[in-house]
C-alpha cells in the first residue's frame, strides 16, 4: 500500500460506498505515508475530498473533528487532520476547530517559509473563509514561501487575496517602524510602491509613480523619514524565526518580501533633492547588505546593488564620495562591477581617467585645512582634528579650556551643528580607511602625477593630506617626505616645485637609503598608515630560479578559507570559494592591467563534509600550493575544488600558454604579489592559533601547527624583529626582554617566556612548556610609544603578551594562572 495509485483506489472507494468514518482513517494514514507533502500523485486524493457532495464533506469533517480529539497533543495526525479538514470544510456552515487551527498558524508564523505541498495555505484559506484576517506573521510566511521560484501559482494568488495591511512583512525593526509612520493613505501608498521593484534597475513607469507619491507628502518628509528606516536595517529580528534543523538560520538575513521593499526605497531616496544624509545612509545600506550570514553568504546583494544603483543616480559630491569609498571596500564580485561602471560612467561624463574620478571624489567633510577644523557654536568652539586613522571631536569653552563632554548649551542651542559634525567624524573614519587602501594599491600602479595636481589632491587635500604627509614620494626622481611643514630630503633640505611625483618603494633601494628612510621617519616621529620604509622585499631566491615558472614559498600551508577569502578579495584578488562537492574552480587569481600580467595562487579544499566543512558545504580549510605567472589574457587553470592537477580550460580557439619565467617577471610585481601571498598565510594559517595546540579536528595538523608555530620567520616576520631590536629598548619592560632568533625571551617572576616573532605563541621554562594566550579580538594597541606604521596586528599581539608575561606575578586570569 505504499504507492499512491493504491491510497487513491481505498479512498475513491471508501467514497463510493458512503463510509466517512473509514475515509477519514485513510486520509490520515495516506499522510503519514506521505509524511504530510501532497505533491506529485498525492493532489488526486485531494482532489478526490473537493468533490465529495457537500452532505458527505459535513461527514467527513465530523469524523476528522472526531480523530484530531482521539490523538494526544503533539501528534503528527493532528496537525494533518487539521490539514485535511481545511480542505473539505472551506464553503461548510461552521468552523470547526478554530482554536486549535489559530494555534497551528501562530507555529507557521514562526517558520521562514513552508513547504507548498504540505498545503498549510488550506489553513489559511479556511481563516479567511471564516472571516478573520491572519496575523501579520502568518501573512509574512505565506509571502516568503510565495515567492519561492519552486511554488506553484495557487500560492501566488492567495498571497494576492491577503488583506492589507501590513504592507510590510513584520519581524524586522525598519519595516515595522515605516508602517508606524505611515498612517494616511497617501504614506500606504507609498510603502505599497516599494515591494514592486522586482527589476534589476527602476523603470520609467516605476520612477513616475515614485515621484508623484513623493510629490503628495512632500521630498523633505520622505527623506526624513525613509532615511530613519534606513538607518534600522540589518537591526535583529524583533521576533526570532524557528531555527531549521538542517540549512542557515535566516534569522540574520533579510526578509525576501522586505528586500524588494528595500530596493524600491533605495531607488525612492535617489529621486529626492540630493542630501549629505542621503549618500551617507546609500553607502551604509550596501555595506550592511553585504554582510556575510553563515551557511547564506551576504545578506543580499540585490538589496546591496540597488543602493549602488541608487548613488550613481544622485548628482552630488557626497554620493561620488560614498561611490568612491565603496570601490575599495566592497569585495562581493556582482556589487563591485556596479560600483566600478558607476564611476568609470561618471568618470565618462566629466572626460577624466577612472583614477583622476576616484580622486575628485574625496571630500573635505567639512576640514578647512589638512586634517582640522574649528567651528564656533555660541561660547563654544568645537575642534575636529584627524589623528591616525581617526577623527576626534573635542571641544573648548569660552576661556580656550578643554571641556570633555558635549556642552549642555551646544546640545540645546546647536542641535542639529551638533548631529552633522559627529556625522562628519564617522565619515572622515571611514573614509580614511578607504582612501589608505587606495593608496596602498597605488604603489603596484605606476601611477605619477603632475606636481600642482599631486599637491592639490593629495599633499594639501583636507583628508587624504593626513594620509600623504605621513608617506615617502619621490619628486623628479628624489625621494622626500613631508616634515615640519615642508617637504624635505633624506638630509631635511626643503624642496618647493618640480615637475613629475610618483609613490616611492624599497624595491631596487639601495640597503643604505632604505634604513636612512627609516631613520627619517622615526627622527621625525611619522607614522605611516602603512608600510612603506619597512615595506617587505621579496627578491627572488635560488630555489625559485631552480623551478623557474612558479614558487613554493608559500606552498603546504594550511589556512582558514572565509579568512583568506576575506582577505584575497580586499587586496584585489579574484577567488571562489570551494565547496565539498563535485565541481571545479580556478585558482585565486590577481590581474594586473598595468603590467599585463595575471598572478594566480593555486589552492584547494582539505578534508570531508561534516567536522571540515560548514553546514552548507563550504570548506573550513585550504592546502596552499604554487605561485605563477601568466599573461592577463591567458586562458584559466582549473582544478577540483577537493584537489588534484590544475589544467588549462581552454576553448576551441585556444593554445596552452606556459607560465611565464619568474626571472621575467618585474622585481616589484614579485614582490608584491608575494606579499599579498605572504599576509594571506601569516593572518589565515591555522599555525597561528594558539587554541590549536592539540592539532585541530583528529590532531592531524599538530606536525604543522609546531612547524609554523615556532618555524623560521617570514619576510613579515623579519621586519617585525627589526623594529623590536629599535623599539624594545624604549618599553618600560626592556631589562626584561631580549631578541633571540626567532623569538622574544621575555624575563617574568614564575618563568621565562619565549613569544614567537611570527605567530606569537609562547613556550615557557623549563622544559619549553607551551602557554595558551588568546588575544581579546578588537583589543586595543598596548601602549608602547612611537611606532613607525600602522595596520601590523601581530605586532600587537607579541607586545601586550610581552607586557602581560613581564609582570606574571599580576596575572588574575584563572585560564592563564592554571597553566603557569
Amino acid at each position: 500500500m505504499r504507492g499512491t495509485g493504491n491510497w487513491v483506489q481505498r479512498i475513491r472507494r471508501q467514497a463510493d460506498e458512503d463510509n466517512m468514518g473509514r475515509l477519514a482513517d485513510d486520509a490520515l494514514k495516506a499522510a503519514v505515508a506521505n509524511d504530510g507533502y501532497w505533491g506529485g500523485g498525492w493532489t488526486e486524493i485531494l482532489d478526490l475530498l473537493r468533490a465529495l457532495s457537500a452532505e458527505q464533506r459535513t461527514r467527513l469533517a465530523d469524523a476528522l473533528v472526531e480523530r484530531h480529539h482521539s490523538v494526544g497533543e503533539g501528534s503528527v495526525a493532528r496537525g494533518n487532520a487539521l490539514t485535511l479538514l481545511a480542505v473539505v470544510s472551506r464553503d461548510l456552515p461552521g468552523d470547526r476547530l478554530a482554536a486549535e487551527r489559530l494555534r497551528q498558524l501562530e507555529e507557521l508564523g514562526r517558520k521562514h517559509t513552508f513547504w507548498y505541498e504540505t498545503r498549510l495555505d488550506e489553513l489559511v484559506e479556511a481563516e479567511l473563509a471564516a472571516g478573520r484576517r491572519p496575523s501579520p506573521a502568518v501573512v509574512a510566511v505565506v509571502r516568503r514561501t510565495a515567492m519561492d521560484a519552486y511554488r506553484v501559482t495557487g500560492l501566488g494568488n492567495l498571497v494576492k487575496r491577503l488583506p492589507e495591511p501590513p504592507v510590510l512583512n513584520v519581524g524586522e525593526a525598519w519595516a515595522e517602524q515605516a508602517m508606524k509612520d505611515a498612517p494616511g493613505p497617501d504614506w500606504q501608498a507609498l510603502l505599497a510602491h516599494l515591494p514592486t521593484a522586482t527589476a534589476s534597475k527602476p523603470s520609467a513607469k516605476w520612477d513616475k509613480q515614485a515621484r508623484d507619491l513623493i510629490e503628495a507628502l512632500g521630498a523633505e518628509r520622505v527623506r526624513v523619514a525613509a532615511l530613519s528606516w534606513v538607518a534600522l536595517v540589518g537591526r535583529p529580528r524583533t521576533f526570532p524565526l524557528d531555527a531549521p534543523t538542517y540549512g542557515a538560520n535566516l534569522n540574520d538575513a533579510y526578509d525576501p518580501y522586505n528586500a524588494d521593499a528595500l530596493r524600491g526605497l533605495a531607488w525612492l531616496v535617489s529621486l529626492l533633492p540630493p542630501h549629505p544624509d542621503t549618500a551617507r545612509a546609500l553607502g551604509a545600506l550596501v555595506e550592511t547588505s553585504l554582510k556575510k550570514v553563515a551557511g547564506v553568504g551576504p545578506r543580499n546583494p540585490k538589496v546591496a546593488n540597488a543602493g549602488v544603483i541608487a548613488l550613481s543616480r544622485v548628482d552630488s559630491e557626497p554620493a561620488l564620495a560614498e561611490l568612491a569609498r565603496l570601490a575599495t571596500r566592497v569585495t562581493y564580485k556582482a556589487t563591485a562591477k556596479l560600483v566600478d561602471g558607476a564611476l568609470e560612467a561618471r568618470a565618462t561624463a566629466l572626460g577624466l581617467s577612472r583614477e583622476e574620478i576616484e580622486e575628485l571624489a574625496v571630500p573635505a567633510y567639512g576640514l578647512d585645512e589638512v586634517g582640522h577644523t574649528r567651528r564656533v557654536l555660541g561660547e563654544t568652539t568645537a575642534l575636529v582634528e584627524v589623528q591616525g586613522t581617526r577623527a576626534v571631536l573635542g571641544w573648548r569653552n569660552a576661556t580656550g579650556k578643554a571641556v570633555k563632554s558635549v556642552p549642555a548649551a551646544v546640545r540645546r542651542d546647536h542641535a542639529e551643528e551638533l548631529k552633522e559634525l559627529k556625522a562628519a567624524v564617522k565619515d572622515i573614519d571611514k573614509m580614511l580607511s578607504a582612501q589608505a587602501e587606495r593608496l596602498d594599491r597605488q604603489l603596484l600602479a605606476r601611477r605619477t602625477w603632475a606636481y600642482g595636481t599631486w599637491r592639490e589632491r593629495y599633499l594639501d587635500h583636507p583628508l587624504v593630506g593626513t594620509l600623504a604627509r605621513r608617506l615617502l614620494w619621490t619628486v623628479d626622481g628624489t625621494p622626500v617626505g613631508f616634515a615640519d611643514g615642508e617637504l624635505r630630503t633624506l638630509t631635511d633640505d626643503p624642496v618647493t616645485g618640480g615637475a613629475e611625483v610618483a609613490l616611492w618603494h624599497p624595491v631596487g633601494r639601495e640597503p643604505a637609503e632604505v634604513v636612512a628612510w627609516r631613520d627619517w621617519l622615526e627622527r621625525h616621529e611619522i607614522t605611516q598608515p602603512f608600510k612603506q620604509a619597512h615595506r617587505e622585499v621579496y627578491l627572488l631566491t635560488d630555489a625559485e630560479r631552480a623551478t623557474g615558472t612558479y614558487s613554493n614559498r608559500f606552498a603546504a600551508h594550511f589556512v582558514r578559507q572565509h579568512q583568506f577569502h576575506s582577505l584575497a578579495a580586499i587586496r584585489g584578488w579574484r577567488n571562489k570559494l570551494r565547496l565539498c562537492v563535485d565541481d571545479e574552480a580556478p585558482p585565486a587569481t590577481r590581474e594586473l592591467p598595468q603590467w599585463g600580467l595575471r598572478a594566480e595562487y593555486w589552492i584547494e579544499g582539505d578534508g570531508q563534509y561534516g567536522d571540515d566543512t560548514t553546514e552548507s558545504g563550504s570548506y573550513l580549510r585550504l592546502r596552499t600550493d604554487q605561485v605563477r605567472f601568466y599573461p592577463i589574457d591567458a586562458p584559466e587553470n582549473w582544478a577540483h575544488c577537493h584537489g588534484g592537477e590544475y589544467r588549462m580550460w581552454l576553448g576551441p580557439d585556444d593554445d596552452p600558454v606556459e607560465p611565464l619565467p619568474l626571472t621575467e617577471i618585474p622585481p616589484l610585481v614579485l614582490s608584491e604579489v608575494l606579499r599579498d601571498v605572504d599576509l594571506f598565510v601569516g593572518v589565515a594559517s591555522v599555525g597561528n592559533d594558539p587554541t590549536w595546540q592539540d592539532g585541530g579536528p583528529g590532531g592531524r595538523f599538530q606536525e604543522y601547527w609546531t612547524s609554523y608555530g615556532f618555524g623560521d620567520l617570514t619576510e613579515t616576520a623579519q621586519t617585525r624583529r627589526v623594529l623590536l631590536e629599535r623599539l624594545i629598548p624604549r618599553l618600560a619592560i626592556a631589562d626584561r626582554c631580549t631578541l633571540e632568533g626567532r623569538f622574544l625571551h621575555v624575563k617574568g617572576e614564575r618563568h621565562t617566556y619565549r613569544i614567537h616573532l611570527g605567530s606569537g605563541n609562547i613556550l615557557m621554562s623549563p622544559d619549553d612548556r607551551y602557554l595558551c594566550i588568546v588575544a581579546k579580538s578588537g583589543a586595543g594597541e598596548p601602549q608602547a610609544g612611537y611606532l613607525p606604521f600602522e595596520g601590523d596586528r601581530m605586532l600587537a599581539v607579541i607586545l601586550s603578551k610581552a607586557m602581560l608575561l613581564a609582570d606574571d606575578l599580576a596575572i588574575t586570569d584563572p585560564t592563564i594562572l592554571s597553566q603557569l
